[in-house]
């Protein structure tokens, strides 16, 4: 029961992590499209969710963190603000297939590693589900784009920042909330995330040079937003509770499957048909979830 709870919960953290990306790609959007306007986006989902979070806590009476739950708690905020940054400078470069993929997978691979490390191995079956599942990642993250342009080698190294801290995001967070409740943990992860953010914005804003479009936050930004910090906080919470319930490993590989949630979102709304490589990809994340959940 518990390997089908660690499973079933990192499925559905995936298809929340997935509504919340396409939300705030959205909000994006909506704010002009640029790295100040991810940035103010991010910013206003992340306060948003300190706020209900902390108000949570303080209700519910849970204990402020201290020692190496905090430690690791603003760590994960930290890299996940510094990868979020990353990503999104990536992707505004053009180059959002492989910048995709490339970080999706090593989102994944680092917590498995350091699960196979620090629990024991999961078992071949399992180990080879894994590598299917970084195959249909790598599938649906990389799908054809008629405006990609070719990484360049600064691109590259973006993505791989991107990626690295996404992975330790995913280990840190495990390891905040492993002897302590879920909603502090989360908390002081914002304050991480909304700290190395709030130093970029500024140091953005120092360089914007007279006559470039900035970024603007209207109503429909804001809508947006408030829905990438409702759906990215469950997200967080399923993830915690996916840890909890079982192996790291298989909770980070299953919920680093979010992009196809996305896709599908954007399919559904915006009319954006998945490519066949990218429909190929989620048949074959059905065949890597059958292998690892067996």
């Amino acid at each position: 029961m518990l390997l089908h709870g660690n499973a079933l919960l990192a499925l559905a953290a995936a298809v929340v992590w997935g509504g919340g990306d396409f939300s705030g790609g959205m909000g994006v959007k909506h704010a002009g499209g640029s790295m100040g306007a991810a940035l103010r986006v991010i910013l206003l989902s992340h306060c948003m969710s300190l706020s209900v979070l902390t108000v949570t806590a303080w209700l519910s009476g849970d204990t402020f963190p201290h020692g190496a739950a905090l430690a690791y708690g603003l760590v994960a905020g930290m890299t996940a603000g510094i990868s979020l940054a990353c990503f999104y400078i990536a992707l505004s470069r053009g180059a959002m297939g492989a910048s995709a993929a490339l970080s999706g997978l090593l989102a994944a691979a680092i917590p498995a590693v350091f699960s196979v490390v620090w629990e024991g191995s999961p078992g071949v079956l399992r180990l080879c589900g894994f590598v299917v599942a970084g195959a249909a990642i790598w599938l649906i993250a990389a799908g054809e784009n008629a405006e990609a342009k070719a990484a360049d080698r600064s691109t590259f190294w973006l993505a791989v920042v991107g990626g690295v801290g996404f992975g330790v995001y995913f280990t840190a967070l495990k390891l905040a909330a492993a002897k302590t409740g879920v909603i502090w943990p989360l908390a002081t992860c914002r304050m991480g995330s909304i700290a190395v953010c709030s130093l970029l914005l500024a140091g953005l804003s120092l360089r914007t040079k007279t006559g470039e479009v900035r970024a603007k936050v209207t109503r429909r930004v804001v809508v947006w937003a408030v829905a990438t910090a409702l759906l990215d906080t469950s997200g967080n919470m399923l993830y915690i509770a996916a840890t909890r319930a079982g192996r790291l490993d298989v909770a980070a590989v299953l919920a680093s499957l979010y992009p196809a949630t996305t896709i599908l979102l954007a399919a559904w709304t915006l009319r954006e048909r998945p490519t066949r490589r990218q429909g190929l990809g989620m048949a074959v994340a059905v065949a890597a979830v059958v292998m690892i959940t067996v």
